[in-house]
């Protein structure tokens, strides 16, 4: 690894009797509505249960090299590379960071520049594909990415895109569909790769389609980085010719996103991300993901890891127990997803009850929902963000209580507050990380 050369100045220090050349005054006393909000946001995550699947908390140092000086500098290019002057830290600080995320995927090539999940997918069709070449993703109804091809994402508007979904039995990925599917539009690139799938995902297979047909193979594992990390979910290095990621998440770093791919595509997915789809890289972001690589290579993030998935079971186990629908049955990963047709309650209404009981999730889509998306009859949910703070199965055996009774009673406010109160008394004995309260 080439590490740029530290240089060194002497700089005039200004008197201390000197006046103050720039006011430069706190964000409270700068914009005080600004941090009124901040603050009522941290407030927010402290005293609620926090179970959207794609949500987290990350640490006071990840949030120290998010908010540092490093967003000050312009970076277009790479390391060695770049098309400003002044890049002696920058190099060293992408440098670093491409080395720490390539160590702990065992990936041979690391793009850390994508500013997030959708722009790093569209990095890989751009390094593939030309306009009008036929793809295949997981379709979103069944759980899949708007950027594997859907409709209304601009994936799904310059490329021939083509969706598989689940089986109607078990609501497990048919990848027979997807042989079929492949077989007849030979596709450029297989997406593997989900947003609402609880189960776990079988690249080997998805490769053994993908050779027969041709096509790249991409896997996409925003949801489930720090899963694989950890090594509680099969990883797809070695088998998918690109991998895409956010590096939020399970993984708990900053809003970012990152490509790992074989040696042989490097410069096709560099060029992809620049010059091909984006300018200066966040660099501050890039700070912030070399050391969310660090804390995920340290032990003790395998066993959050471990027990993200384990409190998803317990979790899953409870929910069954309440009455709940899952599909799918249950849980491999940090996901449930709870379908509430026999419940008789919509996705938007318990989720909004729910979340005025301190309990935050999303309403989402359920495979072959009736219901239109944006009042589905499902609530998707996550134990990421609950494991950051240290909760364990006797915590979910009460939030499956909780949720039962809230869905039970939406419109009951006093339920609702009395559920509130009990939420955030047991909050207070689990301090969420990189929050002073």
């Amino acid at each position: 690894m080439r590490l740029a050369r530290e240089e060194t100045h002497d700089y005039p220090v200004r008197p201390m009797s000197s006046p103050p050349v720039l006011r430069d005054p706190p964000l409270a006393t700068r914009d005080p509505e600004i941090a009124r909000l901040v603050r009522e946001e941290e407030l927010r995550e402290a005293h609620k249960l926090r179970l959207i699947p794609s949500e987290n908390y990350v640490s006071r140092a990840v949030l120290e090299a998010t908010g540092s000086v490093l967003t000050n500098k312009y970076s277009e290019g790479y390391p060695g590379r770049r098309y400003y002057e002044g890049q002696q830290i920058i190099d060293q600080v992408e440098e670093l960071a491409c080395a720490r995320v390539k160590a702990l995927f065992g990936a041979e090539h690391v793009n850390v520049q994508p500013y997030s999940g959708s722009p790093a997918n569209l990095a890989v069709y751009l390094a593939f594909c030309q306009a009008g070449d036929p793809v295949l993703g997981l379709a979103l109804p069944a759980g899949g990415h708007l950027t594997h091809g859907w409709n209304v994402s601009i994936t799904g508007k310059y490329f021939k895109s083509f969706g598989y979904g689940v089986r109607p039995t078990d609501h497990r990925i048919d990848l027979d569909e997807v042989r079929r599917l492949a077989r007849e539009h030979r596709p450029k690139i297989i997406w593997c790769g989900t947003t609402a799938y609880p189960r776990v995902l079988e690249f080997d297979k998805f490769r053994e389609i993908a050779d027969e047909v041709g096509a790249k193979l991409c896997a996409d594992i925003s949801h489930i980085a720090g899963l694989v990390v950890g090594g509680v979910h099969p990883s797809p290095i070695g088998i998918a010719d690109v991998v895409t990621t956010t590096t939020h998440k399970t993984l708990r770093g900053p809003r970012g996103g990152m490509i790992l791919c074989r040696a042989e595509y490097a410069k096709d997915i560099d060029r992809a991300v620049f010059p091909g789809l984006q300018g200066g890289p966040h660099n501050h972001t890039t700070a912030a993901i070399a050391v969310a690589a660090k804390e995920a290579s340290e032990p003790e993030f395998k066993r959050y890891a471990e027990r993200v998935v384990e409190n998803a079971r317990v979790l899953a186990e409870c929910l069954l127990a309440e009455g709940f629908s899952l599909v799918t049955g249950g849980t491999d990963n940090h996901l449930i997803l709870i379908d509430l047709t026999n419940r008789n309650v919509p996705g938007k209404v318990a989720a909004r009850a729910l979340d005025r009981a301190g309990i935050v999730c999303n309403y989402n889509s359920v495979p072959f929902d009736k219901r239109k998306p944006f009042d589905p009859s499902g609530i998707r949910l996550g134990t990421p963000a609950i494991s950051s703070r240290g909760m364990g199965t006797d915590e979910m055996r009460r939030l499956a209580k909780w949720m039962s009774q809230v869905v039970s009673a939406p419109d009951d406010e006093a339920l609702g507050a009395r559920v509130a109160a009990e939420v955030r008394e047991l909050c207070q004995n689990f301090p969420p990380p990189g929050i002073v309260i």
